[in-house]
């Protein structure tokens, strides 16, 4: 430590050398401030009427100069955290490892960050391998940019004078459709190994190519994940997933190397060939919804994705003697449990899986009254989008699946006779009736006792 401050102490000031931006004019560009939201627009505008400067930046530039309608938009400003906080009534300081604020204007809410300054490794706080765990260092616009992860996420939008300003040739890699790291692809991967998922699903998303010096290095580094908070992880998944090119992510995650580790089941199911198709109908399914801006449910994607080692396990504890229902609610646990050390999958949605999968085997009994109770559950809808998914992948027949939305729909006495015609192996096994015990004729009841 005495070390480290020394060498801060008595090291001469490198000669830096200082890189003018390129100043985009709207004419070459296209955006206009109109594009951007009235509450990205307003934040920059109340922090420059301060004195401060204040510019969009990041994915909703990027995604704008693509064509892409962004979902969110973040500020970097000279104001720090607190003089951002004093300038908006409806705002809060969040964050630990970089504070930000969360801006609330309407409906939106805007993320405003502080111009970081660059670190060295000697001077970031940083774990055994190179991650840095705090970086609350403000400095300049130019440092901000550098810090940054890709070229293309380094672009800073002026709605006052609708500029881009642009320090790494963001533009241009965008033009090539080429996705470049800012600085040694090695360090910056230290420092964040979660820009190696990133890469990936922007890639994906943009259609970009990954340039090679920031691919090479994925495969032999993707081990870094493991220091990476199951928190984190499972939020970075979250976004891969949910991209609409999910599809696309997961084949590049294969090419890379970086599936390993972040769903450790999801080799052997995607292995499987039952599970293999199941999965990706599955994916394409929730990538064609994102696209169409429909409703996603993350319980119901990852219970998908683990489904097939839930009934590979379910199976082999019936194989043994275990009761069903018993066996199968064991299984959901083993099968959770794996996934828990690396993925903090939250309860609501850990909630929501078991129910999905504990209505599949309930979806076999169609006598009697289980289908009037079934199609009353909170959850049916999702089990039953769940097991046409499985029809689809062959995994049981389309005529179980058709049966329970004629059932779902039908009037009472079209019900009665769905139930009828049910196949009579798809009836629950009859209760046995317990025999009341017959007193003895001698007897006496404890009215004549009295």
């Amino acid at each position: 430590m005495i070390r480290k401050l020394l060498r801060k102490v008595f090291k001469r000031p490198a000669q830096s050398v200082r890189h003018e931006p390129a100043l985009i004019p709207v004419e070459r560009h296209g955006i206009r401030r109109e594009q951007l939201s009235p509450a990205a627009r307003k934040v920059c505008a109340v922090l420059q009427e301060k004195g401060y400067t204040a510019f969009v930046v990041g994915g909703a530039v990027r995604d704008l100069l693509i064509g892409h309608p962004p979902k969110d938009y973040d500020v970097a400003t000279s104001a720090t955290p607190e003089e951002v906080r004093a300038a908006f009534r409806r705002s809060r300081i969040i964050g630990r490892r970089f504070k930000i604020v969360h801006v609330m204007s309407g409906p939106e809410t805007i993320e405003v960050s502080t111009f970081r300054a660059g670190q060295d490794a000697e001077s970031a706080e940083t774990d055994e391998h190179g991650r840095v765990l705090r970086d609350n260092v403000y400095g300049s616009q130019e440092e901000d940019a550098t810090r940054r992860d890709f070229t293309v996420n380094a672009l800073y939008y002026d709605p006052a004078s609708e500029t881009i300003v642009d320090y790494h040739h963001g533009v241009a890699d965008i033009q090539h459709k080429t996705l470049r790291m800012i600085g040694d692809p090695r360090t910056r991967y230290r420092e964040d190994p979660v820009r190696m998922l990133r890469a990936v699903r922007l890639g994906a998303k943009l259609g970009l190519t990954i340039d090679p010096a920031a691919s090479h290095p994925i495969r032999d580094m993707a081990v870094l994940l493991e220091n990476v908070p199951a928190a984190r992880l499972f939020d970075e998944m979250l976004k891969l997933l949910f991209s609409g090119y999910a599809v696309k992510c997961l084949k590049q995650l294969r090419e890379e190397g970086l599936h390993h580790g972040l769903l450790p089941l999801l080799d052997v199911i995607l292995e499987q060939p039952m599970g293999e198709r199941f999965v990706w109908l599955s994916l394409e399914n929730t990538d064609e919804r994102v696209r169409q801006d429909k409703s996603v449910s993350p319980g119901f994607l990852f219970a998908t994705l683990l489904w097939h080692e839930v009934l590979a396990t379910w199976e082999k504890k019936k194989a043994a003697g275990e009761h069903s229902q018993p066996a199968l609610f064991e299984a959901m646990d083993e099968v959770l449990d794996a996934q828990a050390g690396k993925l903090a999958i939250t309860r609501r949605i850990v909630g929501d899986i078991k129910d999905i999968w504990a209505l599949q085997p309930r979806f076999d009994k169609r006598a009697g009254k289980t289908p009037y109770r079934l199609i009353e559950q909170p959850r049916y809808r999702a089990g039953w989008d769940f097991l046409r998914l499985r029809a689809q992948a062959g995994e049981i027949p389309m005529e179980i699946v058709d049966w329970w939305d004629r059932f779902a729909h039908a009037g009472h006495d079209e019900r009665d006779a769905l139930i009828r015609q049910a196949p009579a192996d798809a009836a629950p096994a009859a209760k046995k009736r317990r025999r009341k015990r017959r007193k003895p004729a001698d007897a006496a009841s404890p009215a004549e006792t009295a």
